[in-house]
């Protein structure tokens, strides 16, 4: 009996001991599976002008990113500037972000000038890709003299004495208030950004003031940026392991081996990138108000009224998104108005020249100086669209002198010298058919039935008429 016990015993443990042996890949993998994934990298791109689009797409990028709990936000960046009030909007962004971010200007060749130097000192963590440049940081003034600004005070060549007591004026000093204004906020921007990420604010100013750019060895160098690396995977290594501190808590970066997710622009961003450039909106804008006008002229056609419709909107959406002058965009819809006005009025051009005028100054005032720098219709398009406009008030003069020789074909003076046929004998009013329709008719002599007749005149809806002679004439 105590065999059989010691050997069922022995059984038991050994199926034990097997059970056990078996189940331990299978806890090892489940515990495997539980473990929790690693936080995803989000790769946003940022190319071309810093624009309405570009932000509303980086905003909502870098927010889809902090929704899905990533580990860092690589802003990938190859811009020569735009537009003051969308960078300063991505900087926001970035300063509320719960998600770290990392500004690369990638790839080779690219640059972050004007408002991308701002966004990356902005940034949690600076990097450029190797023969990449960044910096020409001032303020441009559209429409101003030199296509350049001024230099603020400080900058450029040091006064020169004459030797006479008198100091000459510095001709690179700032022209006017608006370019002081402009030079000191944002060197005061650049300055409490480079504060509070520990970077080089004496060159950052410097980038603002005199314009100066740094390659990526000399940025590095500087303490402008952090790292240098080819590309985004070589970044995220280096990165591994480095502390930052976000809202006030200080992290440490696990993207060695994190999982890169990229987030594309979609319709909307896109739509926007088309739809808010300065040309498109202007064009927008000149063909809703030509199409609706059509439509106006000609009831029917419906496409015009349509497509007008339409286009308008668009552009109207597009001049809230910028930072338009109201000036200007009164001028070229009063140089419309006067273009059209051109096609009822007998001016001989003058309107048309004027609208002209009018429109050619509303596209050069039309953004403020001050918040878009450099983000302006170009002079080609300018140029193109007086062209264009130029051509259509030249057409209109052309018709409208053809037509003066025309002879009449319609209305009242039409009637004058027209032939008809007395429909009943006439002795003071009666009826006649003239031109294939029934007229009432007067005449000072007694007119038979069927007799041919002459018009000599119009008085309302009654025409006065006389007999015609065989030659043809009254």
């Amino acid at each position: 009996m105590r065999s059989l016990l010691l050997i069922a015993s022995g059984i038991v443990l050994g199926a034990a001991w097997a059970g056990a042996a078996a189940a331990s890949p299978a806890r090892a993998a489940a515990a495997q599976e539980s473990k929790p994934a690693a936080a995803p990298v989000v790769l946003l791109r940022l190319e071309g002008a810093v624009s309405p689009a570009t932000a509303d797409y980086t905003v909502r990028g870098l927010r889809k990113a902090a929704e899905r709990g990533a580990a860092l936000v690589v802003l990938q960046i190859d811009t020569p500037g735009g537009l003051d009030t969308s960078m300063r909007s991505i900087i926001k962004e970035i300063l509320a972000s719960p998600v770290p971010v990392a500004t690369y200007v990638s790839p080779n060749g690219a640059r972050a000038a004007s408002a991308g130097t701002f966004i990356l000192y902005a940034s949690h963590i600076a990097a450029m890709a190797p023969a990449t440049n960044l910096g020409a940081a001032t303020p441009v003034a559209i429409g101003a003299p030199g296509g350049s600004p001024s230099r603020p005070e400080g900058g450029g060549k040091k006064p020169e004495d004459k030797g006479d007591g008198k100091v000459a004026k510095q001709e690179d000093a700032p022209k006017d208030s608006m370019s002081k204004k402009q030079i000191h906020d944002a060197a005061a921007y650049i300055r409490s950004l480079a504060q509070l990420r520990g970077r080089n604010a004496e060159w950052g100013e410097k980038a603002v003031r005199d314009a100066v750019s740094l390659s990526a060895t000399e940025a590095k160098k500087l303490k402008v940026i952090e790292f240098i690396a080819p590309d985004v995977r070589d970044l995220l290594k280096q990165l591994q392991g480095r502390k930052v501190t976000v809202q006030g808590v200080e992290r440490t970066l696990q993207t060695a081996e994190a999982e890169t997710v990229s987030i594309e622009p979609d319709w909307r961003s896109r739509l926007l990138a088309v739809v808010a450039d300065p040309s498109i909106a202007l064009i927008l804008m000149m063909i809703g108000i030509y199409g609706l006008f059509f439509e106006f002229s000609n009831p029917g056609f419906v496409l015009p009224g349509v497509v007008g419709a339409i286009c308008l909107l668009l552009a109207l959406f597009a001049f809230q998104l910028l930072p338009v002058d109201y000036t200007g965009l009164a001028l070229i819809l009063l140089g419309i108005a006067f273009i059209v006005g051109e096609a009822f009025l007998p001016s001989f051009g003058i309107l048309g020249i004027g609208g002209i005028a009018a429109m050619v100054f509303g596209m050069v005032i039309l953004f403020d100086p001050e918040t878009a720098a450099g983000y302006a219709p170009s002079k080609t398009f300018i140029v193109g669209t007086a062209v264009v406009s130029a051509g259509i008030v030249f057409a209109i003069v052309w018709f409208a002198a053809r037509s003066r020789k025309r002879p009449v074909v319609s209305g009242r003076e039409d009637m004058i010298g027209a032939r008809g046929e007395l429909l009943e004998d006439l002795a003071g009013e009666g009826w006649a058919r003239v031109k294939g329709e029934r007229w009432r008719v007067r005449s000072g002599a007694a007119l038979r039935q069927g007799q041919r007749v002459r018009v000599t005149g119009a008085d309302g809806l009654t025409l006065t008429v006389q007999a015609e002679n065989d030659d043809g004439r009254g």
